[in-house]
């Protein structure tokens, strides 16, 4: 993952910025600016007159080292209906409790409800910010102002750090793992977001051009319903549909493997369907769920990891430490 190539980002105003202006200490600024003793009432207001000039205001994270307050990071995740996002929030939770720092959760993806929202709702609560925050995580990034923001498959994000997923491999797993079972007519069914393919079917679609496969794109609504409803309107079993599904996520693939179940279609013997994401729920079902999978703590682990080092300062925003990419593993089990 790397950040917007559209210039450096404006450089902020800091402590040592406001410290000059002032012609006092580092010291004195962080006094003033957090209502500490050992200062004159005129010092102080003369040293937050000029912060305020400058644009300069102390991120909660360096207040909290000042106060002793904990550090607090908001969550900002699109669907906790979705079994992989409450997955997902467990992992952060975990990783940023263990470091003894609060989690505030916003769930933006109903009714009318965005990531700029979400930001706009945590941004008086948190010191940093982590979530799924496409396809608006530069506006995020600016509503937090200085305090860090880590949007989590947003490739090219200006956040001050990232962390993407190499969908071409997931895509080669998955594709090359159909074939090999001797798929000829494999569909990737998208989630259809009424716009342009999501990255998960152009990296699909890369894959299968360059291995000279055929795929077809389907699209349902991002729910195993809308997944259900889409495989069903492709006819009864030998009506020329595909011999391999690769789904959108698995919640999507559980709709898939229903319908086709309704539709006396053989799983996998007929059609060999195949999820991503590898939430808990593939191995519930019946046939159980081959996935593309992701280690979800590992991922929880790998945000907070890198917020710590925003927050501290070991590593640099919009630095190439700041952006990482991870991979997901072929699980195989009964559907393909």
């Amino acid at each position: 993952m790397t950040p917007r190539s559209s210039g450096p980002a404006p450089k902020r105003a800091t402590i040592l910025d406001v410290a000059a202006a002032a012609g006092v200490s580092r010291q004195t600024v962080t006094r003033a600016m957090n209502g500490m003793t050992g200062i004159s009432q005129e010092t102080r207001e003369r040293v937050q007159k000029l912060a305020a000039e400058l644009g300069y205001t102390p991120s909660r994270f360096a207040k909290g080292l000042v106060q002793g307050a904990r550090i607090s990071v908001g969550l900002a995740i699109p669907d906790l209906t979705n079994p992989y996002f409450p997955a997902f929030a467990s992992s952060v939770v975990e990783a940023a409790t263990s470091r003894g720092w609060n989690v505030v959760v916003d769930d933006y993806g109903h009714g009318s409800g965005s990531a700029v929202d979400a930001a706009a709702r945590l941004a008086p609560q948190v010191d940093a910010l982590i979530g799924y925050l496409a396809p608006h995580p530069d506006e995020a990034q600016d509503i937090m102002g200085r305090r860090p923001v880590v949007a989590l498959d947003s490739p090219n994000a200006g956040t001050a750090g990232g962390i993407a997923f190499d969908f071409h491999h997931a895509a080669r797993l998955g594709l090359t793992h159909l074939v090999s079972r001797g798929c000829r007519n494999i569909a990737f069914l998208d989630s259809d977001q009424g716009g342009p393919p999501s990255s998960r079917s152009a990296a699909a679609a890369a894959v299968a051009a360059g291995a000279g496969m055929q795929l077809t794109r389907l699209q349902a609504a991002p729910s195993a319903d809308g997944a259900r409803l889409a495989i069903a309107g492709l006819g009864p079993a030998g009506g020329g549909g595909p011999d391999g599904i690769l789904a959108f996520n698995d919640l999507m693939a559980a709709g898939v493997l229903k319908a086709l179940q309704e539709a006396g279609v053989a799983v996998p013997g007929d059609c060999a369907v195949m999820g991503m994401d590898g939430i808990p729920l593939g191995e519930l079902l019946t046939p159980e769920l081959t996935t593309l999978s992701l280690d979800l703590r590992a991922v929880g682990r790998a945000a907070v990891g890198l917020l710590d080092g925003l927050l501290s300062g070991s590593i640099a925003e919009r630095s190439p430490a700041a952006y990482l990419t991870l991979q997901h593993q072929l699980v195989l089990r009964q559907s393909a």
